[in-house]
């Protein structure tokens, strides 16, 4: 693997789940395309995998966000009857086919990776060929809010849960690996942790940050935005705010990167 961007023949783009915060990827994008840098292979999980398709299929990164402004999180028309979740994911495929008509991975410009969570056998499972929109929705269904997808008889949920940056999916594909990681768990005060929700969500963040930390060192430049703490996972409110700290992000980072070498 070379280790100089601007000799790279192949980049491969990883990002990670985050909720919101996924904006951050669009940011990353942004800088990478004023730098006139492209990746040609990239894999994501969750937010990540929405971000990565949109990307694959050719979409602006103008569409981009407005793919996530224009997505309703919480409506009442979508609430989940008689499954487990609050929000029926599945009501969301209109929405996708919207910016994915041909609904397949072929269709796309790019290679795609999306990881998603087998319920049923406990175990990751990587979508890069046939329908396209269901592995999305399946995914992003970040449990427990949003309710499982079924997939040829199999419910699949959030695939953060078992792979939140599957880099190793884009390894031995590209010469030069660009990673995104916006699942940030900071320190946090005793205020913060008052019942067993907010401890559980600790600790599931804690092990879900761990993974991702640990193969986000592997790539040959990445960004973590510590700055991304203060937005809330699904608080649409942040979508801007993300967007231009994943910017600020990139632009430093790889002008930092070519900077050095110049020398």
């Amino acid at each position: 693997m070379v280790t100089t961007i601007s000799k790279a023949k192949s980049i491969g783009l990883v990002l990670s789940g985050g909720g919101i915060r996924g904006m951050a990827h669009i940011g990353l994008l942004k800088a990478m395309q004023e730098r006139e840098l492209e990746a040609k292979t990239v894999a994501g999980s969750s937010v990540g995998a929405l971000v990565g398709a949109l990307y694959a299929n050719g979409n602006s990164i103008e569409d981009m966000l407005q793919f996530f402004k224009d997505t309703p999180l919480f409506q009442y028309n979508f609430f989940a009857l008689n499954k487990p979740g609050f929000i029926d994911t599945e009501r969301y495929y209109k929405i996708f086919k919207g910016y994915f008509p041909k609904d397949s991975f072929e269709c796309l410009e790019k290679p795609l990776f999306v990881v998603a969570t087998d319920l049923l056998k406990g175990e990751e499972k990587v979508f890069t060929k046939g329908k396209l929109i269901k592995p999305l929705l399946a995914s992003a269904a970040l449990t427990p809010v949003f309710s499982p997808v079924e997939i040829d008889r199999t419910l699949y949920a959030d695939g953060g849960v078992m792979n939140n940056f599957p880099k190793e999916y884009i390894d031995g594909k590209a010469d030069f690996i660009i990673g995104s990681n916006v699942s940030i768990a900071g320190e946090i005060q005793k205020k913060d942790l008052k019942n067993s929700l907010q401890l559980a969500g600790r600790v599931t963040g804690l092990m879900i940050y761990a993974s991702s930390h640990q193969k986000l060192q592997e790539c040959d430049l990445f960004i973590e935005p510590k700055e991304l703490e203060k937005i809330g996972v699904l608080d649409k409110k942040g979508i801007q705010k993300a967007f231009s700290i994943g910017y600020d992000h990139g632009c430093r980072t790889m002008d930092k990167q070519l900077k050095k070498e110049l020398i």
